[in-house]
């Protein structure tokens, strides 16, 4: 299939300025020359690599289809290592679609999902983390998860994985060198140099695991429920960070009675923020099944915001609802302290010993910012929340370091309980075989379709 000359539309369909039809393949020039007429009459065959050429593209019987400029990239200097031949055409529905039926009714085929990049993998151009990290840039839902996705796609993940890969077939070497050459006692000299590169490795494979986390959430969201008591404050604080009037707001309680939710972006984590219906008892139907769905979806929630009303004081609601989160990952949040009164946090810690707690005033906008600082604090524990810190986002990547992790803490224990090296040399190559995973080179071919067929056809 690599020597077919693939096409596609890599641009979203609709209105737009712009839109763009790319060729892969080794005869992708020849196959767009076939429809290109340049203004200066020149070729595509003779033009310059990375260079761009003005003219029409013409259908059956030289009717002018779309004016258009061709951009030429001859391989391996090309994002599929291939020739390639982007035509940028006129944005819009019919001009881009009768454009691509053109190129594939000279020479091309439709080009799958995922396929420009899956050729890019498979010509050497980047190895697989590299081309999962396309996607995470794609999909990136703010600053923060975009500077993660770029630094993987340069190869940050990969670096630090060749690092754990070149360190274990190093012990490899240092345990077949004993089995080879028994005579020589490298054995006993080796096994103090084994264990202090397997600990190394170690430490390195866990601190890329314990960073998944926070990569988890930069790749698909904070899920924050906001929950408390009727009245207290959900749906402005909805409002506040969105910084819109998304919520119905009025001082009648049970207002919100059902979910509602959205993504916002706190300080580059995309949260996806969800308000809740106030927890009571009642006896409304329909509020009472709002009230059902807040229980529902509190117990599912990586943060909950649980909002206390200052000017009310501690009430038993408020207490019965700590006790429901008070094993989860939760910030307090004392409103309406623009009113003069507070609550002691000896009073909250009375009912929660662990959860952080946030005064802030929706009225006027004061502790906005901590809530925010907070926020940051929770997601990035432990973890430099600059652009410069490397952060596992993929949870296929994460579970290939969990699998190397769990190999590598066996040769440990084995040295630890004094087994000959030999038996080390199963354990580190099971190591070897899971970090391949994450690159592409030791995964099997029906999982590398699989992966870039979640792949957009474009991409």
């Amino acid at each position: 299939m690599l020597d077919d000359t693939i096409a596609a539309i890599s641009t979203p369909i609709g209105v737009a300025g712009i839109a763009i039809v790319r060729v892969s393949g080794k005869n992708a020039v020849e196959v767009v020359d076939k429809v290109f007429r340049n203004i200066q009459g020149k070729t595509l065959d003779n033009a310059p690599n990375h260079s761009l050429l003005y003219g029409h593209i013409v259908g059956n019987g030289g009717k002018t289809v779309d004016e258009v400029l061709v951009s030429v990239m001859r391989g391996p200097h090309s994002f599929t290592a291939e020739d390639v031949v982007e035509i940028n055409c006129h944005g819009g529905v019919i001009a881009v679609k009768e454009v691509l039926e053109l190129i594939l009714s000279v020479g091309a085929r439709p080009a799958e999902p995922g396929e420009f990049s899956k050729r890019a993998f498979l010509n050497g151009r980047v190895d697989l983390a590299q081309a999962e990290a396309i996607i995470d840039l794609i999909n990136s839902k703010t600053k923060k998860s975009l500077d993660v996705a770029v630094r993987q796609l340069k190869g940050a993940l990969s670096d630090q994985i060749k690092k754990a890969t070149d360190m274990l077939l190093e012990v490899l070497a240092f345990i077949e060198a004993g089995i080879d050459f028994p005579e020589h006692d490298i054995e006993e000299l080796s096994r103090a140099k084994i264990k202090e590169m397997t600990e190394e490795i170690f430490n390195l494979l866990k601190k890329l695991i314990e960073s998944s986390a926070a990569g988890k959430i930069l790749r698909e969201g904070l899920k924050t429920v906001i929950i408390g008591k009727p009245n207290v404050g959900k749906s402005s604080l909805l409002n506040s960070l969105l910084k819109e009037n998304r919520a119905i707001v009025t001082d009648i309680p049970g207002t919100t009675r059902d979910v509602i939710e959205e993504v916002v972006n706190i300080k580059g984590i995309p949260l996806v923020l969800v308000d809740t219906a106030g927890i009571r008892e009642t006896e409304d139907i329909v509020e009472k099944i709002g009230v059902e769905k807040s229980r529902e979806l509190f117990k599912d929630a990586d943060l909950i915001l649980l909002m206390i009303d200052a000017s009310t004081g501690l009430t038993e609601e408020d207490k019965e609802i700590i006790s429901l989160v008070k094993d989860q990952n939760c910030l307090i949040i004392v409103n309406k302290t623009d009113v003069g009164k507070d609550i002691s946090d000896r009073e909250i810690e009375n009912y929660d010993g662990k959860s952080d707690v946030v005064r802030l005033s929706l009225l006027t906008g004061e502790g906005l910012e901590q809530l925010e600082e907070k926020i940051e604090k929770i997601v990035f524990a432990g973890h430099v929340s600059g652009s410069d810190e490397l952060l596992v986002t993929n949870v296929r990547h994460k579970n290939a370091l969990d699998k190397a992790a769990e190999s590598v803490q066996e040769v440990l224990q084995a040295l630890e309980a004094g087994l000959p090296t030999d038996f080390l040399a199963i354990d580190i190559k099971a190591a070897l075989e899971s970090l391949g995973e994450i690159t592409g080179e030791t995964l099997s071919e029906n999982l590398v379709d699989q992966i870039f067929s979640r792949f957009c056809i474009g991409k």
